[in-house]
């Protein structure tokens, strides 16, 4: 076969492409938008000759495509599942079950969340469920970081188990079809991913846990770090006749006056001009030590001592991609976003330790990262009843919600309908939504909240890349090389082969880009080689979905990572073994029943 010019510059493009959604620098959308602006120009302004050359308006399709807009509906779907709490009693339930049996606990949660995830997204499964562990963990004595990844891990095993599972699955399935396969239903694969997902949990129920050291997380130390304190000046304090910019210069940064008392009781605006006079009462704010280091330069009689709210409790807030915190600093928050908590730390996942928050401390939040905050558990409280923050706490529980029967009820009869065939997946998940919305389950705020603009940004990008390969011909140079190279293998193996290297690709580059550019080649080995498609399609659909050898493969893993207080090689320890069992088993199956 002979490459056209056209086609070596879609594999060029698709190289540069993969390597730069790589890049952990690059954000996502950036690249995607990089990649589609680069697409479009270069085909445009060299168009390739032929009434069915690709051409550079093709490239923005992919935002049209079934796929990506099912995948947009189910997550406004399982938004709606979420902000109702619907959940809830499962948590209780496996509260209960944890306090009883640790054993059989993890057991059934592993079973919930794998059957679950068959049919709703499996991030806002583990962003509901962490919460719940991390308290059970802390309540029992347990350390997370022996039941968060299994947990993280046994989503990514139900995911893969239906074609709504993970937004993998829908891409591979449409475009399968589009490139004349017969459409796959929603259980069609679910034979092969039931019986390898059961040797997968039975590893994560029985042996993951004792191969995962103990880590500390942020909350291992529950008590306070920010403490109050009233220093009253006398009229022989160094601070007597200072403006209040002095005095704050003199005290040093890691020091806040919260505020200033004169009189009876009178609080005194705090401007950098005002002079403190003797017997003003300033309330500062901040560690023990920085206290203690403000007392000393405050010098003479002055009193002080040292308080802490018996209230205030220590929580974490992870960054998720829907937060409002997501590629945000500190400094650019609208004002009550966090209300009225206190920064003490911040934890960036492979950085080391966590670190102090200083008061110039402002660093730009990622997907993954982890703040410690310290305040009041009635503002605790009103963060967790924002759908968009996923905060963890010991002892705050989430509110009761009644619309979670009627948001249980409409996700089940969205799959339900697809399930037998009545409608379309993408229709049924579009009446879903409107009954979400019209029975006020879900606000217009929250539905468009949900819609991930990265995840679009990625699948249309990918969907360019892999037009741009399949229309100048690419994928069949390179599925033909393929076979060539492996001709004197045996199917099977070639399908084994194909499987494990769409599940390496996947740990380094997003699976949706990986899925969208490997199905095509995957159809044209499946056609070089004389055998039918379906399995060389489930090979790449699967090893899409095997992202746990590094915690960048898939998010569930930053999520789970910054809870449990992983480090990056305890994922590569607890997932090689998952990869090898799963690797093994889809291969003999796939070979078994379809080839």
């Amino acid at each position: 076969m002979t490459l056209t010019p056209h086609a070596i510059m879609a594999m060029l493009l698709t190289a540069g492409s993969l390597f730069l959604l790589s890049r952990e620098s690059v954000r996502l959308e950036y690249a995607s938008v990089a990649i589609l602006v680069v697409m479009v120009l270069t085909f445009e302004l060299y168009p390739a000759g032929g009434a069915d050359a690709v051409r550079g308006a093709d490239f923005l399709a992919g935002f049209g495509n079934e796929a990506l807009i099912t995948i947009c509906l189910l997550l406004i779907l399982a938004k709606g599942v979420e902000a109702s709490g619907a959940l809830r009693p499962v948590g209780k339930l496996l509260t209960r079950l944890w306090l009883y049996n640790r054993s059989l606990a993890l057991l059934a949660t592993l079973l919930v969340a794998a059957f679950v995830s068959a049919f709703a997204n499996n991030t806002p499964i583990v962003v509901m469920l962490l919460p719940v562990l991390v308290g059970v963990a802390h309540r029992i004595g347990l350390p997370p970081s022996k039941m968060l990844m299994p947990v993280g891990f046994a989503t990514i095993v139900g995911g893969m188990s239906t074609s709504i599972g993970t937004s993998t699955n829908l891409l591979v399935v449409s475009i399968a079809a589009d490139m004349g396969l017969p459409r796959l239903g929603m259980f069609d694969f679910a034979l092969p991913a039931f019986v390898a997902g059961l040797f997968g949990i039975i590893y994560l129920w029985l042996a993951l846990p004792r191969l995962l050291p103990q880590r500390p997380t942020l909350l291992e130390d529950a008590e306070p770090r920010i403490f109050d304190s009233v220093l009253t000046i006398s009229p022989d304090s160094p601070l007597d006749g200072k403006t209040l910019s002095e005095v704050m210069s003199m005290l040093g940064t890691d020091i806040r006056i919260s505020k200033i008392e004169r009189g009876a009781g009178l609080e005194v605006v705090r401007l950098p001009t005002l002079t403190l006079q003797p017997g003003d009462r300033l309330k500062l704010r901040g560690s023990p030590e920085s206290i203690g280091t403000a007392l000393e330069h405050a010098g003479g009689k002055s009193e002080a001592k040292i308080e802490a709210d018996e209230e205030e409790q220590l929580v974490e807030i992870v960054v998720t991609p829907d937060s409002a915190l997501h590629n945000k600093r500190l400094s650019q928050l609208q004002p009550g976003t966090l209300r009225s908590l206190q920064p003490v730390g911040w934890h960036r996942p492979g950085r080391g330790k966590t670190a102090a928050m200083a008061p110039f401390t402002d660093p730009d939040l990622r997907t993954g990262d982890v703040l410690l905050m310290q305040g009041s558990e009635e503002d605790i409280e009103a963060l967790m009843r924002e759908a968009r923050m996923l905060i963890l706490a010991r002892s705050v529980t989430m509110p009761r919600v009644s619309k979670a029967p009627l948001a249980i009820g409409i996700m089940a009869g969205v799959v339900a309908l697809a399930a037998v065939g009545l409608l379309s997946i993408v229709a049924s998940a579009l009446a879903g939504v409107g009954l979400m919305l019209a029975t006020g389950c879900l606000t217009w705020r929250e539905a468009i909240s949900a819609i991930d603009t990265r995840l679009a940004l990625v699948i249309a990008a990918s969907l360019a890349l892999g037009t741009a390969l399949s229309g100048t011909g690419a994928a069949a140079w390179i599925a033909h090389g393929f076979v060539e190279i492996a001709a004197d293998l045996p199917p099977p193996l070639v399908l084994s082969v194909l499987l494990l290297l769409t599940a390496l690709l996947t740990e380094v580059v997003t699976n949706n880009a990986i899925a969208v550019i490997a199905t095509p080649i995957a159809v044209s080995v499946a056609t070089e080689l004389g055998l039918p498609p379906l399995p060389f399609v489930l090979a790449i659909l699967f090893g899409a979905n095997m992202s746990y050898l590094t915690p960048i493969g898939y998010q569930t893993n930053l999520l789970v990572m910054s809870a449990g207080g992983y480090r990056f090689g305890d994922f590569f320890r607890g997932g090689l073994p998952l990869q090898l069992i799963l690797w093994a088993t889809l291969s003999g199956l796939l070979t078994i029943i379809y080839l």
